[in-house]
């Protein structure tokens, strides 16, 4: 790993608070990287029945062994870090994890993980429209380059400066997107690009490079020129830890730094997709619904399984 010296964390500070970004080159040693990286191939291949998915074609969220066209590797792959030991040891470690408390001015608090095989292709957003932290901010993102990023891959890309555009207000008096109203924010955003005339940037990060962006730093991916080429990378999502406490979240130390403890993100499967090949996922849908377990408890319903069947993919619960 390429250690910061105080004066280039200086440097980078001052680049992270003038652009809301600052790429940290060389920040992991190409054989941690690739340690990671080949861990995640192998929890995709063993362990598909609990890797959640988006497909970034469609959109459609399933689990990874029931989604369409898997071939394409073109997908968001979720919270990897809760089934890899491996990325957990890159977005925990004590290298990035004290670097991301300077630049996050308190200790961070790892909450989700995305990983991707392909370039994303993903329209421009901001990281707190859907993971809002409760202070405005406490709130940062390191992406992490799996191996150097062609430029025909689809690069991702990002808007320097954006962060100092003022966050924009839904109805509800909140920043957090509101699904009616998604194309208003779109506008908002274009019109104050335009505004203060700031342009996309192509991030051509090489492998082990550590890219860390603010919480309202507008960002995206380009096309994929080239869909034969590969851009994998994981983008590792923290919270500020007295944002956490103050909003009463289960964190324990993990690692070097801190974890949040939580379920993976829950999806809808229609009940006729489980069977022998891909059981039902018991424990974890009794603990994501308590009133389910007490009802399986108290003998009123015979399984989770039973209750999901009967009930509960129809009132919208996940697994």
């Amino acid at each position: 790993m390429n250690q910061l010296s105080d004066v280039e964390t200086g440097v980078g500070l001052s680049e992270f608070e003038r652009d809301g970004c600052a790429c940290l080159e060389g920040f992991f040693a190409p054989y941690r990287v690739e340690r990671a990286a080949s861990a995640v191939r192998r929890v995709l291949r063993e362990r598909p029945s609990e890797v959640v998915v988006d497909c970034l074609q469609s959109g459609q969220r399933t689990f990874w062994s029931q989604a369409a066209h898997p071939e394409t590797r073109h997908f968001k792959y979720h919270d990897l870090h809760l089934l890899c030991e491996e990325l957990r040891d890159l977005a925990l470690g004590p290298e990035l994890t004290a670097v991301l408390g300077d630049f996050l001015g308190d200790t961070p608090v790892l909450c989700s993980s995305v990983s991707f095989e392909k370039g994303s292709s993903q329209p421009k957003h901001i990281d707190s429209l859907c993971m809002t932290p409760r202070t405005p901010h406490s709130l940062i993102t390191a992406w992490i380059a799996f191996e150097d990023v062609h430029p025909d891959a689809g690069p991702p890309v990002h808007y320097p400066g954006s962060h100092k555009i003022p966050l924009y207000t839904f109805n509800d008096g909140s920043h957090h997107a509101s699904r009616d109203e998604i194309v208003d924010w779109f506008d908002y955003i274009d019109v104050q690009l335009r505004l203060r005339g700031l342009r996309a940037r192509k991030l051509m990060a090489r492998k082990g490079d550590v890219f860390i962006r603010h919480a309202g730093l507008v960002h995206g991916g380009s096309p994929i020129a080239d869909f034969g080429r590969t851009c994998a990378c994981a983008a590792c999502h923290y919270f500020s830890a007295s944002d956490c406490v103050e909003r009463g979240m289960d964190i324990e130390p993990m690692r070097g730094g801190y974890g949040l403890r939580r379920l993976r993100a829950p999806v809808a499967v229609d009940p006729s997709a489980f069977g022998p090949g891909f059981p039902f996922p018991e424990e974890s849908y009794l603990q994501r619904y308590p009133d389910v377990r007490e009802a399986v408890g108290a003998g009123i319903c015979p399984s989770g399984e039973s209750h999901y069947r009967m009930y509960g993919f129809e009132e919208g619960r996940g697994v």
